[in-house]
């Protein structure tokens, strides 16, 4: 289901923000900033949304935006020649940032702390097994079923869906049922890159 496979499409359609950032002068890691805010705006909307359920579209369009600066940082160092350690270490550390407030967002919205912390750890979880892998000498593993990228995606749509739709089953809203999702599903995704390092490590 991942849609990093996708990611060379999404680096050519962000080519012309990439060159607008450059003409004005943003960094990329103003760019990651950026990013964070957005997912600060995100981890607003969607507390806020226990109140008024449209404030989930808002939500909605932060995720979107947040994704799209994630996109344009990375590239944009590429195309400035200044990609390095420091910038990547501190555009993952944002991106996890990130991750915590849009998920903790949406569960303090809905008082399903638990599931929270399910989905949260879930969601690191992930993440880390993707880049521990570089620290035992292996590339960076972005397989599974659930990538960041999706992640957005997903929590874009449902989000959406939700600001409209009134909906419960089995006793979970939509956007309970997307944190169901990241809880195990995340959590899933992190034991296959692990299972994929380590056969890695055996050949």
């Amino acid at each position: 289901m991942t849609l990093d496979a996708l990611r060379p499409l999404a680096d050519r359609l962000m080519a012309p923000l990439v060159s607008g950032a450059k003409r004005v002068g943003l960094t990329p890691n103003g760019i990651s900033v950026l990013a964070l805010g957005a997912a600060i705006g995100a981890a607003g909307s969607f507390y806020a949304a226990r109140e008024t359920q449209l404030l989930y579209l808002a939500g909605a369009l932060f995720v979107l935006l947040n994704g799209v600066l994630d996109l344009v940082d990375g590239n944009l160092a590429r195309e400035l020649g200044t990609d390095s350690r420091a910038g990547d270490l501190l555009d993952h550390v944002l991106d996890r940032y990130a991750d915590i407030l849009i998920i903790g967002g949406l569960a303090a919205g809905l008082g399903e702390y638990a599931l929270g912390l399910a989905a949260i750890t879930g969601v690191l979880m992930t993440s880390y097994l993707g880049t521990q892998a570089q620290a035992v000498d292996l590339d960076r593993v972005y397989g599974g079923v659930l990538g960041r990228a999706d992640r957005l995606a997903l929590t874009g749509v449902v989000t959406g869906v939700a600001a409209f739709v009134d909906l419960t089953v089995a006793g979970f809203t939509p956007v309970g049922w997307l944190l169901i999702v990241f809880a195990v599903v995340g959590h899933v995704t992190a034991l296959q890159r692990f299972y994929y390092a380590m056969k890695a490590l055996s050949e």
